[in-house]
C-alpha cells in the first residue's frame, strides 16, 4: 500500500500578519507528502536544484517519505514569494521556476505498481504525461489552480476526464465551470467522468460531492492561524493517503478522509511553512479527528 504524489518542490518566502519566513520548505508535493505520511507510505516525485537544503530533504526522509523520485538538476530550486494581507488570499510577489521550468516527471519502477496517485498542482500537460505512464493505478486524483484553468483549459479537461477524484477550491470550480452554484459546478465536473469532487472552502471547511452523496465538513478550530500556505495540498495529501491506507473508497470512508484532511490542514496553518506537519503524535490526530467527527454527525 502506497501513494505517489507528483508536484512542485520549492523554497518559499512568506509574509503574513503575524510573521515571515525566508526560503522555507514548500511546494505542493512536499506539503502533501508530509501530511500523507501519517497514513500510508508516500512516494514523492519532483525536481530540485543543487541548492536544495539537505535539512529540507531530511524532513521528508524522517517522515518515511520515499525519495527515489526526487530528482536533482543543475540550477536553482523553484522559489515562490507571497504575502497575506488577510488570510483568504496570497498576493504573489515573485515566482522563480528555475529547474521546475524544465521538469518532466519520471516515475521510478518501484512506484509504477502503487495503487494511488495524487497529481498535485502542476501543468496539466505534465499530469497527462504521468497518467500515460501509470495506467495501472486504481485511485487517481488531481488538483489544479486558476492559472491552469485559464491558461490550459483543454489539457485540464482531458486530465479531469481520466481521474476518479478532483480537488478544487470554490473560486476554481466556479471559474472552470462558469457556474456560481457549487453544486451545479460539481455536477458539471462529475459529468466529465470523475466519481468525486472535493471542494475546498478555506475557513469554511470543505464539501465532497458524488452523483448520489454530499458531505460537508467545517474547518477544524485552532487557536491561531500563522500561514495558510499549503493548506489545500496538506488536505489533499492526507485525504488520499488515508483512502490508500484504508484500502476502501466507499462514501463512508470518503467522509473520514475529509475529516483527516481537515485536521492535517489545520495543523499546517497553525505554523509557518511545513512546521505544523512535523512530528505529530498519531494519537493526537485520532483525537482531533474524533472531535471533528462529533461536529459532523
Amino acid at each position: 500500500m502506497s501513494l505517489v504524489i507528483v508536484g512542485s518542490i520549492g523554497l518559499d518566502t512568506i509574509s503574513t500578519p503575524v510573521g515571515k519566513v525566508h526560503d522555507a520548505p514548500g511546494g505542493s508535493a512536499v506539503y502533501g507528502s508530509l501530511a500523507g505520511s501519517y497514513f500510508t507510505q508516500v512516494n514523492i516525485i519532483g525536481v530540485v536544484g543543487q541548492d536544495y537544503p539537505a535539512s529540507a530533504r531530511d524532513l521528508l526522509h524522517k517522515h518515511g517519505v520515499n525519495l527515489d523520485g526526487l530528482e536533482y538538476a543543475e540550477g536553482k530550486t523553484f522559489r515562490w514569494s507571497g504575502e497575506y494581507k488577510d488570510w483568504n488570499k496570497a498576493d504573489t510577489l515573485k515566482t522563480e521556476l528555475n529547474v521546475f521550468a524544465d521538469f518532466v516527471p519520471k516515475i521510478p519502477q518501484n512506484c509504477r505498481s502503487c495503487h494511488s496517485l495524487l497529481l498535485a498542482n502542476i501543468h496539466p500537460e505534465l499530469q497527462l504525461k504521468v497518467l500515460e505512464e501509470t495506467r495501472s493505478y486504481t485511485h487517481v486524483a488531481c488538483d489544479t489552480m486558476n492559472y491552469w484553468i485559464k491558461g490550459c483549459p483543454g489539457a485540464l479537461r482531458e486530465v479531469i476526464s481520466k481521474v476518479q477524484i478532483v480537488f478544487m477550491n470554490e473560486d476554481e470550480v466556479r471559474d472552470f465551470t462558469a457556474q456560481r452554484d457549487i453544486f451545479r459546478a460539481a455536477k458539471y465536473v462529475l459529468d466529465m467522468g470523475p466519481e468525486l469532487v472535493v471542494i475546498k472552502r478555506g475557513e469554511y471547511g470543505s464539501v465532497a460531492i458524488s452523483q448520489s452523496d454530499v458531505f460537508f465538513a467545517p474547518a477544524f478550530p485552532i487557536h491561531e492561524v500563522k500561514d495558510p500556505t499549503g493548506a489545500g495540498d496538506s488536505f489533499a495529501g492526507a485525504f488520499m493517503a488515508y483512502l490508500e491506507g484504508a484500502q476502501r473508497g466507499d462514501f463512508e470512508h470518503v467522509k473520514d478522509a475529509i475529516r483527516y484532511g481537515t485536521v492535517m490542514a489545520a495543523y499546517n496553518v497553525s505554523e509557518f511553512s511545513v512546521v505544523g506537519l512535523l512530528g505529530i503524535d498519531r494519537a493526537k490526530i485520532e483525537q482531533d479527528k474524533e472531535k471533528l467527527c462529533r461536529m459532523t454527525r
